[in-house]
């Protein structure tokens, strides 16, 4: 096993460290704080998982430059970036309205436990 594949097991098993950890807290927590925290930690996962699956080892930026007889650039795919991206700025703001959402809540009914909101009656 060289240094790039054992480079390449470190940050998968993170991405899927961070993906399962973020499961664990969504499914098993009564918190809603704790809910939005897991699924904040899933979305980083997730993210981490995308740009390692599209990153080349020792490729260059995709930009345009003269071709230098004899030899090949491998060049790293710039779409999985962008996509990871966008993804960040829309988790920004879906966690920002779960936030608002659980104040809300909370200021409704004085908990954040699921199970107390859960039980009360309208």
């Amino acid at each position: 096993m060289n240094i790039q594949d054992f480079i390449n097991f470190l940050v998968y098993g993170t991405a899927i460290f961070l993906i399962i950890g973020g499961l664990y807290a969504v499914l098993t927590k009564k918190y809603l704080t704790k809910i939005v925290i897991g699924l904040s930690i899933m979305d980083a996962g997730i993210n981490l998982l995308l740009i390692a699956i599209g990153y080349t080892y020792k490729g260059t930026a995709p930009i345009f430059s003269p071709a230098v007889e004899g030899k090949t650039v491998t060049m790293v795919d710039p779409v999985p970036q962008a996509l990871v991206l966008t993804a960040i700025v829309i988790g920004f703001g879906v966690t920002a309205v779960a936030l608002s959402l659980v104040i809300r809540l909370y200021r409704h009914h004085n908990t954040l436990c699921i199970d107390n909101i859960k039980n009360l009656k309208w």
